[in-house]
């Protein structure tokens, strides 16, 4: 039995169980003695998949793998989600993380350059654009990509009309000093204490 049609058996047990349970399946796929099923919130959703909803997807894919024995063999089933920086392997993958920021590796070892950053503006079932940071686009076919992920950025975003943190402040780099000859703190005879010999 090919890897192709194992893995097509075990996305028909699998789709079911994660529709039931309002997940999408990001991936499956085969390393060498493991199946690894990828599971994830609908995309747009605000929270990720959680522990729990984990749990619970890999008790019932195992259960029902066992039943209908789509692998022959010994095999290590895997029920994970993607994480903060997702792997990006099919075109419907690319689709999913539009607006996020990616790297990608060309699988040409001589392109110039190999690594291209930018964030993901389009996708479709043959390629992918970038927004570089140069601010030109770049599309690239999804054949000629060795490896892409998503990039997640740690940290805190800036407030609304804060500048992001390392940058320099309004007026940085400049140095304006005033003297005021009037001093704003005035002493009022009431204020000043006097201490007596004793």
């Amino acid at each position: 039995m090919s890897a192709a049609t194992e893995i097509d058996r075990v996305q028909a047990i699998v789709d079911p169980i994660a529709s039931d349970l309002h997940l999408d399946v990001y991936d499956i796929e085969r390393r060498g003695g493991t199946i690894r099923i990828t599971l994830d919130s609908p995309a747009g959703a605000e929270r990720g998949i959680n522990m729990d909803e984990l749990a619970l997807a890999t008790r019932l894919i195992s259960r029902q793998m066992d039943e209908v024995d789509p692998i022959p063999g010994h095999y290590t089933l895997e029920v994970t989600s993607p994480g903060l920086e997702r792997q990006l392997r099919t075109a419907a993958h690319f689709q999913r993380e539009i607006g996020k920021k990616v790297t990608v590796r060309l699988a040409d070892p001589s392109a110039d350059p190999r690594r291209v950053d930018g964030q993901l503006v389009s996708a479709d079932e043959r390629s992918a654009t970038l927004l570089l940071d140069s601010g030109d686009e770049r599309s690239i076919d999804i054949t000629a990509i060795d490896k892409a992920r998503t990039v997640f950025e740690f940290g805190p975003k800036p407030k609304p009309g804060k500048p992001k943190a390392g940058a320099p402040k309004a007026g940085a780099g400049t140095s304006k000093a005033t003297k005021n000859p009037k001093s704003s703190v005035s002493k009022s005879p009431s204020s000043k204490k006097e201490t007596q010999p004793s």
